[in-house]
């Protein structure tokens, strides 16, 4: 299982980069803003920043359970040299798309390299337990009570996409995070912010607190309204981060608050639990419907991992989490019978058969249950105070702590001077052609006196050129300000997503059916509801309803998500990790590789 997941990871190949998965599904994206209707910003959908991150906390995983130490090298590879340069995982490459649930994944990653106790990397670069620290103080300075009364932002700048959501997702990250700190080093500290947290995700009621179920967020526009998807990665992101407050917990009163908290998430998991059982995990939002995008494919391995976790610090939990890791991590295997070898993992484990889909979050999903039913065997998570090695740095983040824009590197003086020569040299030469271009052809002036014309506009453009540079350099820290500042991300956005993918867009339009979901708020609507949308314009969509279905493809095929012949394959509108902000994703895009 895990060659096969690997198999799909090419950052540790010639021309790859190390820590990110390839980008091979991707579309480009306008969606309107949430409450006027307008165009919004574009982006590109299909990301593969955070799953990476999520697939080197699954090597960790692996190691942990088996002590096969062949990908060890690959996984600590992969987390260091996204760091970026101030080791907290706000890498150049990542952070004009960047959501505050990316960067959670990676410090969730490296939060369990403490624990688990993984060798520790060369004293000169990063330490597990620093770098977890230092993306808990960087998403700490972003919880803001603007908006709904607090929480974390899905986006962390201002131009992206979902900057005016807060979704369920990256509170259940930072939740995670702090609690667990909270676990390994003993400090309050973390301890009140995990509180904070759980308070506000109740306040907000993202959070039911009679039935525990979490659903997907809120815009700020409009609290009361919420997107009422239910994801598996946020029951098990708060599942086991309230596992390790019980555990952390001295006072009887506060453990047993937490040991209710526990109990009550686990019941709420349940409704992930499908079959003549009721104990095959299942993505209930999107499976059924076979509207599960790259994302999502995956959040199943996210439960497994965190259920199983859960039992070590909430012993009690056991006898109820193992039997339904068990029946689910036998109806995984049964669908890893596909692909060219014969053994890939498909996406419906309720089908106990391969429904002929393929993917990293396929192959993560089915290994991660799997080896989620050796907890027992498994030896137990440290603390700073048990046997953990991995060294820590409470003040971790540096210039990233409160940051909201990004950072580029400096402009040298040896920049300036080069920029100036090439200015000066475009600009003479501009006016010397066109002078040479509008001199009279039917001028009979000797060569030498034509020569002594142009070196004469020659100094007039040099002469004029410096006096603009001159111009330019009375303000030049003022203007590169405002160039850094300036609010062109989506642009950047498309330049830096294509780089290096091979892909280019060509048109393909799909046209979507509303359809009912099978998990909501007991504020949704329950009624059945259809329609049909009217083609659009090549980069733009139209978002409507509560959840989407696709149906008829016209131009060219989109790429595969579920599998299939390249004839029949089609392509779910990408909800952004537990974000999909309840509305239909209406596309004109595909891509082939050039």
């Amino acid at each position: 299982m895990v060659e096969d997941m690997m198999s799909f990871y090419t950052g540790n190949q010639p021309g790859g980069t190390p820590g990110l998965l390839p980008k091979p599904y991707y579309c480009a994206l306008e969606t309107p803003d949430s409450t006027s209707g307008e165009r919004g910003i574009l982006t590109l959908v299909g990301g593969s920043g955070w799953e990476a991150g999520a697939l080197m906390g699954s090597l960790v995983d692996y190691w942990y359970y088996t002590g096969d130490t062949r990908w060890n090298a690959v996984a600590e590879e992969g987390l260091l040299f996204q760091v970026g340069p101030n080791n907290d995982y706000m890498p150049p490459n990542q952070t004009m798309t960047e959501g505050n649930d990316d960067q959670g994944f990676w410090g969730m990653a490296v939060m369990s390299a403490a624990e688990h106790n993984s060798p520790d990397p060369p004293q000169d670069k990063p330490q597990w337990l620093a770098l977890a620290q230092a993306v808990f103080n960087t998403q700490a300075a972003r919880w803001e009570k603007q908006g709904c009364g607090g929480g974390l932002r899905w986006q962390i700048f201002t131009w992206n996409n979902g900057f005016n959501y807060k979704n369920s997702i990256s509170q259940a990250c930072f939740f995670n995070i702090a609690a667990r700190l909270a676990r390994y080093t003993g400090n309050q500290s973390y301890a009140d912010w995990a509180e904070r947290t759980w308070d506000w995700m109740v306040d907000s009621q993202l959070l039911d607190r009679e039935r525990y179920y979490i659903y997907d967020g809120i815009h700020i526009e409009n609290c009361s309204s919420i997107t009422p998807y239910q994801w598996t990665y946020n029951a098990g992101a708060f599942l086991q981060g309230a596992a390790a407050m019980y555990n952390y917990s001295t006072a009887p009163a506060q453990a047993e608050l937490w040991r209710e908290r526990v109990d009550g998430l686990l019941n709420g998991s349940r409704i992930f639990f499908t079959g003549e059982s009721r104990d095959i995990m299942t993505e209930v939002a999107c499976e059924p419907v076979n509207l599960c995008d790259l994302d999502q494919q995956s959040f199943k391995a996210y439960l497994s991992r965190w259920m199983a976790a859960t039992t070590r610090w909430a012993p009690w939990t056991y006898p109820r989490v193992k039997p339904l890791l068990e029946s689910s991590a036998v109806a995984a295997v049964s669908t890893c019978t596909g692909g060219g070898n014969g053994r890939m993992c498909g996406l419906k484990w309720n089908k106990q058969k391969w429904d002929g889909s393929t993917g990293v979050g396929q192959q993560m999903a089915a290994m991660e249950v799997v080896l989620a039913n050796t907890i027992q065997d498994a030896r137990p998570a440290v603390t700073d105070g048990n046997g953990g090695t991995s060294a820590g740095n409470p003040g971790a983040g540096g210039a990233d702590v409160g940051r909201t824009t990004p950072s580029f590197a400096p402009i040298s003086t040896a920049d300036q001077a080069g920029a100036y020569i090439l200015t000066i040299i475009a600009i003479a030469g501009l006016v010397i052609g066109s002078v040479f271009v509008l001199m009279d052809e039917n001028d009979h002036s000797r060569p030498s006196e034509r020569l002594a014309q142009l070196r004469s506009v020659a100094l007039v453009a040099g002469s004029w050129s410096l006096g603009l540079l001159k111009l330019q350099s009375q303000d030049s820290s003022h203007l590169k300000e405002k160039e850094v500042e300036r609010p062109n991300g989506y642009l950047l956005q498309h330049d830096v997503a294509e780089k290096g993918t091979g892909m280019k867009v060509h048109s393909c339009i799909r046209t979507t059916q509303v359809i009912h979901p099978p998990v909501l708020h007991p504020r949704a609507s329950r009624s059945w509801r259809s329609t049909q949308s009217e083609p659009l314009k090549k980069g733009t969509s139209r978002r409507s309803g509560i959840a989407e279905a696709d149906r008829d493809r016209r131009n060219r095929s989109c790429p595969q998500l579920d599998g299939g012949s390249s004839a029949s394959r089609t392509t779910a509108p990408r909800r952004v990790r537990g974000r999909h902000e309840g509305r239909v994703h209406r596309m004109e895009t595909s891509w082939e590789e050039e």
